[in-house]
């Protein structure tokens, strides 16, 4: 019986030591569940670093040529030969499609024809004119009017008959009657040369006008340039802009894409911070990677309200000998505002602001309680991601994002 008791009282003490070691076990876990982990995700941390940095403010548009002509015919007909398509390069003069020329070249012969049988109508009224002018000048009226006046006198001293003396009277007379004819003949031929130059001068213009016309048939480029687009085939019905006005065929649309420019929006709280000539900065979405410089060349001085926000109109010029932007690309235009080189730079996302505005950030410190520790910091211009830092850290030295 001794012996038994033994071992229970045995048994009872290791029960005890283990359920101690139990209880201890979980007050150690429950301690190390409850006490705060101090250690920070080093995707949270980031460095301070040097860099440039800008204050800008981005309009937002397409790309467009800063030349743009719709090119349209003169002359009406048919689309006989096209020679250039949407994506040449063209020089002024050169030739870009041509019309049918068959009823222009009749048209030029039947006028050509016109104007011969004007001039040999003037040509034949300057002669009439020349011949009466002669007559109404009546040179043999004088030689008549003596031998007249000396027959009668002869009569008179009876030493001729009477028919000789009426001979000389009426051959006086009809020159003098034909001299009067010859006067109302030259005013008649003055009026004839008159309507005859005007025939000659309106046959002119029509010739003119088609050979204008045809000229007008073959279509030049005004200016060096991209063909942009190609609106007609050949066997298309081409109107004439002389005609039509804004209504006639639109042939081809040109555009000098060796300058472009991007025309964008900027808020009315940034337009006074905006001038002619300011630097610029811009971003295609076909090219990521690469900035295009540019500067500001027009600002609207109208502004436009929509939703409630006044926007202004502005344009940034784009220096593109290479031609790589093309038309209507979309293009984000960074108006440098302010440029600050080689200074220190901290993550907007580390920037703590207190109700004052006061800023600060927070840096790594395993001696705190919290493993971290907040330290003010003086700050400088910002581009929404990075922000000039003048004093507070120094490179190199980490900081926490929030």
């Amino acid at each position: 019986m001794a012996v038994n008791g033994k071992r229970k009282g045995k048994r009872r003490w290791i029960w005890a030591a283990v359920i101690v070691l139990v209880l201890a076990g979980a007050g150690f876990g429950v301690r190390a569940a409850l006490k705060p982990d101090n250690k920070i995700d080093p995707s949270k941390i980031a460095s301070i670093d040097r860099g440039n940095i800008a204050r800008s403010v981005v309009a937002t548009g397409k790309i467009e040529p800063r030349a743009t002509v719709e090119v349209k015919s003169k002359a009406s007909g048919i689309v006989k030969k096209i020679f250039v398509n949407y994506g040449d390069n063209v020089q002024s003069g050169q030739v870009l499609a041509e019309l049918d020329k068959e009823e222009l070249q009749a048209r030029q012969r039947e006028a050509k024809a016109n104007l011969q049988a004007a001039q040999a109508t003037e040509e034949s009224a300057l002669a009439s004119l020349e011949r009466n002018k002669v007559e109404a000048e009546g040179p043999d009226l004088p030689f008549l009017k003596s031998g007249m006046d000396r027959a009668r006198q002869l009569h008179k001293e009876g030493l001729i008959a009477k028919n000789l003396v009426e001979d000389a009277e009426k051959a006086y007379q009809l020159a003098l009657n034909k001299q009067s004819s010859a006067a109302r003949n030259l005013a008649v031929s003055r009026a004839e040369i008159t309507r005859a130059k005007a025939q000659v001068a309106q046959a002119q213009a029509m010739l003119e006008r088609a050979e204008e016309d045809l000229r007008n048939s073959t279509i030049v480029s005004p200016i060096d340039g991209l063909v942009l687009s190609r609106n007609v085939e050949v066997g298309n019905a081409v109107s004439s802009i002389l005609v039509m006005g804004s209504q006639s065929t639109l042939l081809f649309t040109l555009g000098d894409v060796g300058d472009v420019f991007v025309r964008g929006k900027v808020d009315q709280a940034d337009i006074g911070k905006v001038y002619i000539d300011q630097p610029a900065r811009i971003v295609v979405e076909s090219f990521r990677d690469r900035k295009f410089e540019g500067k500001v060349y027009r600002i609207s001085p109208y502004g436009v309200e929509k939703d409630n926000v006044t926007t202004f109109e502005v344009q940034v010029s784009i220096h593109n000998p290479g031609r790589e932007l093309k038309a209507n690309m979309s293009a984000n235009a960074e108006i440098i505002l302010e440029e600050k080189l080689n200074v220190l730079l901290v993550p907007e996302a580390a920037v703590v602001y207190d109700k004052q505005r006061s800023a600060s950030v927070e840096v790594p410190d395993s001696t705190a309680e919290k493993g971290r520790k907040k330290l003010p910091v003086k700050l400088g211009i910002s581009n929404g991601v990075k922000t000039e830092l003048v004093s507070g850290l120094t490179q190199g030295q980490k900081v926490i994002l929030q």
